[in-house]
C-alpha cells in the first residue's frame, strides 16, 4: 500500500489521539474504581508556561502560583505528547504497521515514554527523579507505568481501528 504523506499525517494524528484518548479513559476508570488520582494536567501546564519566565525546574511544583490557562496548556500538551510518540512508532516500525498492526511495538513505545515524566517531569516539578521523593515512590512508578502502558494499549486499539477505516 502507498500512503501520501498527507494520509500518514493523518493517520498519525488520529493515532496518537486515539491512544491518548484511550489512556485518559483508562486513567477515568482506575480513579471512579480504584480511587487513584491521575496526574492534574494543570500541573504540566503551570511547568510549561513557568518556563516563559525562565524557571524550568521547580523544588515544588505544588507550591509554585498558579498560572492563567495552565490547565488548558496541559492538555493540549498531553495531546501532542500522544501524537509525537505515536510518529515515532511510526518512524521505527513504518507505516507498514498500520496495515497490520501488531501489539509488542506500541506497549514498547508506552514502556519507553515512561522516560519521560521519569527523567524530566517528575525531576522539574521537584518530585525527583522517577517519582523519588515523592511519599509513595513504587506507588508513583508504578501508576506511571501503567498509564504509560494504558497509552501503548491505545496505540495498538487506535492501529486496529484505522486499519478497519
Amino acid at each position: 500500500m502507498v500512503v501520501s504523506g498527507i494520509e500518514l499525517l493523518g493517520c498519525t494524528v488520529l493515532l496518537g489521539i486515539g491512544a491518548t484518548l484511550f489512556m485518559d479513559g483508562v486513567a477515568w476508570i482506575r480513579k471512579k474504581v480504584m480511587h487513584v488520582s491521575p496526574l492534574d494536567y494543570g500541573l504540566v501546564g503551570r511547568w510549561l508556561l513557568s518556563q516563559l519566565d525562565g524557571v524550568f525546574w521547580h523544588s515544588s511544583i505544588l507550591s509554585a502560583p498558579a498560572i492563567k490557562y495552565e490547565r488548558l496548556t496541559g492538555w493540549i500538551f498531553h495531546y501532542l505528547t500522544g501524537i509525537a510518540f505515536a510518529a515515532v512508532m511510526l518512524f521505527a516500525t513504518g507505516y507498514q504497521w498500520l496495515e497490520e498492526p501488531t501489539v509488542l511495538p506500541p506497549l514498547l513505545t508506552g514502556l519507553i515514554s515512561t522516560v519521560a515524566p521519569f527523567f524530566i517531569m517528575q525531576p522539574a516539578f521537584g518530585f525527583g527523579w522517577a517519582a523519588s521523593k515523592t511519599p509513595s515512590p513504587n506507588t508513583a512508578r508504578l501508576n506511571t507505568i501503567i498509564a504509560h502502558l494504558s497509552y501503548g494499549a491505545g496505540l495498538y486499539f487506535s492501529g486496529l481501528f484505522i486499519m478497519q477505516w
